[in-house]
């Protein structure tokens, strides 16, 4: 123990050796470095260690910017080195190579030395002894993975360590090493440095050993995912030059797509207000890059504007003589609607403009009314938009979407617009009854701003954004009912009624259009098939029931199939379809005619009614029971209907004195109404003058004639009103093989109007009372 006191006292005692100041570097034991000095006392001091036994003490300044340094200037721990070369370097600079070799306490500098710094200094022991050897390994081992950590995140440092952690190197050689390797600044390795004890040291390094490997760690994390991010906006760069060269090689780049919209802007025949828009438009999409996400939808809307037909206008063909000769053949019948189109035709000869009128034909399905429009613009030359409004409920198919939204598009009557190529075609609205209403908006009330003369020269579609002038175009609409229309809209038209077609009407449209129009679509030619006026009239009257002609057109489809299928079997050149053999080509007749009994019976009248296929009769039973004076209803009668049984009631009952009928026979009677076709819903204020007549027979017992029919409603006195659809009854009543209809009398005008073809054989008498339906009704005793 004293001999150990005694060698610690000789290392301690001071000895004077040549020093340099270092400046921004520290030096530690074991550690072997270049470095270079310039200052004349740094090198004077190395060179005198050199003529010695070559040992320098190495200190480290506070202040790099000190070029004097005087003790209070340096730190006071400092490291012993060995140089083990000297070299000289152009600018006076002198490049040295030490090796360190132990730590030093620095006491003070010799003053009276101005050639060099030479200091005297203590020599501090490594103090280890105090740990044993369990110590030692564990230190060793936590050492060890703490640095194979670090090792993984700084290869490069690692590499040169991972050696001597294998070979069996002492502890306080691994942990200068480490201290020696580590980047760390002079400031952090002067800290190590001045560590007093190996524990201390381990302690120290073992911190910043996890301190960095946990900033190398968030290091390059950060690294990868700013890597990631560069490469990601890097392929895309690349895909993008890329996509742009092949769009700039196929002339599809997006400054040849804005040259093409400034060439067609420049052609563009369109007022100031809507070139501006234009232009305002194609300035933006050049600020935009072709990444942007409103990039596409601006091109989209400045291709649209530029397709629209502004200004651009097809001339009206205003020769009459080829417009009547045009509907003429196209349309058998529609004289309102031919006469209505030749009148503004000549409206436009003498005006060269004229007011274009808002047509609404209204009628039964398969009339004709949207061929006809069809034919009007094929005589006036106009271009054909047909828009189909069946079912149309968001106001945004009319008005359009405002192109903010995504998937925004123009309206419908803007879209028929640019589809016509011309700001004046024949634009056909379709089924304007069938529009419907939620909560997106009216779309009867969009119209009325289309279809107003005053209002759709500036007509507003939400996506252009510009007005529109829609005054030029010819708008048709086309109806099933007027019931279902508003009453705005309708009052903005003006309605021309198409009729159902007669048998004589539906056999010349079947032999001079029908039958030719499926030879031509299923092959064949009229030398192959004929068919007969009488096949003709049969399949009108017991294969098809209808107002239009669809069911006759296909019927007559039917015939051509199955001819083409017999010729080609049986190698036949010519059929012949005759009113005896049209059953083996449709089969079994389908309906029957209604025809009027044979005998005039008691309880049982022959009405008219309206279909939405034509009309038909509607034979009325009324039976009488005893029972409580209940009035029973059947047939599936709508509430006008049973309102009109009702009424009829009520007036048979103020009867009873002129028809002596006894004052308690209502209490003690039940009557039952029926009406047939139970299936089948019936409505309509048409039916009280029958059900009047029925009620009264059956409980009278006075026979009514079977060859009359009634058609009307009834009030409480007995008032006859009028009805409608009269040319669809009359029709009926004719194909039912009746000799006389009672007709309200305020209806007398639309008899006038009907083809005498129909009213032909009939009697018709105009009633105003229920008197004189009945004096025409009943059976008197002596015509039994």
């Amino acid at each position: 123990m004293e001999e150990e006191i005694m060698r610690v006292e000789e290392k301690q005692e001071e000895t004077g050796v040549p020093a340099v100041a270092l400046r921004g570097l520290t030096v530690m034991p074991d550690m072997m470095i270049h470095f270079d000095l310039s200052r004349k006392v740094s090198i004077n001091a190395v060179e005198k260690a050199m003529t010695g036994n070559q040992k320098v003490f190495l200190v480290t300044q506070k202040d790099p910017n000190v070029n004097e340094p005087n003790q209070e200037d340096v730190y006071e721990i400092g490291t012993v080195a060995v140089v083990k070369q000297i070299t000289k370097m152009p600018g006076n600079i002198v490049r040295v190579l030490v090796d360190g070799l132990e730590k030093a306490r620095l006491l003070s500098f010799e003053e009276e030395n101005r050639e060099y710094l030479s200091a005297f200094i203590q020599e501090i022991p490594v103090d280890s002894e105090q740990l044993d050897e369990v110590e030692k390994e564990a230190m060793m081992r936590s050492l060890k993975e703490l640095f194979g950590i670090y090792s993984n995140l700084y290869p490069n440092v690692g590499k040169s360590l991972v050696k001597q952690f294998e070979t069996e190197a002492s502890l306080e050689h691994l942990l200068n090493q480490i201290a020696i390797n580590m980047p760390l600044s002079y400031t952090s390795k002067q800290k190590l440095l001045e560590t007093k004890d190996t524990k201390e040291l381990f302690e120290t390094i073992s911190a910043m050993l996890l301190n960095e490997s946990e900033v190398a760690r968030i290091k390059n994390e950060i690294a990868k995912n700013v890597k990631e991010r560069v490469d990601k906006h890097q392929k895309e760069y690349l895909l993008r030059e890329q996509m742009g060269y092949i769009r700039e090689e196929l002339g599809e780049d997006e400054a040849s797509d804005i040259r093409e919209y400034e060439e067609k802007l420049a052609k563009l025949k369109a007022g100031k207000e809507v070139k501006d828009k234009i232009q305002k438009e194609i300035n933006r999409l050049k600020k935009m890059s072709a990444s942007h996400a409103e990039a596409a939808v601006e091109s989209t809307y400045i291709e649209t504007m530029l397709e629209m037909p502004w200004n651009k206008a097809t001339k009206d063909n205003l020769d009459i003589v080829h417009a009547t000769k045009v509907l003429q053949e196209g349309h058998y019948g529609l004289e309102k609607v031919k006469e209505r189109i030749l009148e503004v035709l000549a409206v436009r000869c003498l005006t060269s403009k004229g007011d274009t009128p808002i047509l609404c034909l209204v009628g039964p399905p398969g009339t004709g009314k949207t061929s006809i429009a069809k034919s009007i613009a094929e005589a006036l030359n106009k271009k054909y938009v047909r828009i189909c409004l069946g079912g149309v409920r968001d106001e945004a198919e009319i008005r359009g979407h405002r192109k903010t939204y995504i998937g925004a598009m123009p309206g419908r009557i803007a879209e028929g617009i640019r589809q016509a190529g011309t700001k004046n075609p024949l634009m056909l609205l379709d089924e304007l009854d069938k529009v419907s209403s939620d909560y997106k908006g009216d779309t009867s009330s969009a119209l009325l701003e289309v279809l107003d003369s005053e209002q759709n020269s500036k007509f507003r579609d939400h996506y252009l954004e510009v007005p529109l002038d829609l005054s030029e175009v010819l708008f048709i609409a086309t109806a099933n009912s007027l019931s279902t229309i508003p009453k705005p809209l309708l009052d903005r038209m003006e309605v021309i009624e198409i009729t159902s077609y007669t048998a004589n009407e539906k056999f010349h449209i079947a032999k001079e259009h029908l039958i030719h129009k499926q030879l031509e679509k299923n092959g064949m030619t009229p030398d192959m098939l004929t068919i007969t006026d009488n096949a003709i009239k049969d399949m009108i009257a017991y294969y098809t029931r209808e107002s239009g002609i669809r069911g006759l057109e296909r019927k007559v489809g039917d015939i051509c199939r199955k001819a083409a299928k017999e010729i080609l079997e049986s190698s036949k050149e010519h059929i012949r379809v005759t009113s005896g053999n049209l059953e083996k080509y449709l089969g079994k007749r389908k309906y029957s005619l209604d025809k009027a009994n044979e005998v005039d019976d008691i309880g049982i009248v022959r009405g008219l009614a309206w279909t939405s296929v034509g009309g038909d009769t509607l034979q009325i039973e009324v039976n009488t029971m005893p029972g409580k004076g209940e009035l029973k209803l059947t047939g599936q009668l709508g509430d006008v209907m049973k309102e009109s049984a009702m009424i009829a009631l009520s007036y048979v009952r103020s009867l009873s004195k002129d028809y002596k009928i006894k004052s308690d026979y209502f209490e003690k009677h039940d009557i039952h109404v029926h009406v047939p076709d139970g299936a089948v819903p019936k409505d309509g204020p048409s039916a009280g003058i029958t059900m009047t007549t029925a009620i009264l027979s059956a409980v009278t017992g006075i026979p009514v004639s079977c060859k009359i029919a009634m058609t009307g409603e009834v009030t409480l006195r007995g008032r006859v009103l009028p009805i409608g659809g009269l040319k669809e009854k009359l029709l009926a009543a004719k194909m039912a093989g009746m000799e006389k209809v009672l007709v309200p009398h305020e209806n007398r005008k639309d008899v006038d109007e009907i083809q005498k073809e129909i009213t032909d054989g009939l009697e018709i008498v105009f009633v105003k009372h229920m008197d004189e339906v009945l004096e025409h009704a009943f059976v008197k005793k002596d015509e039994v």
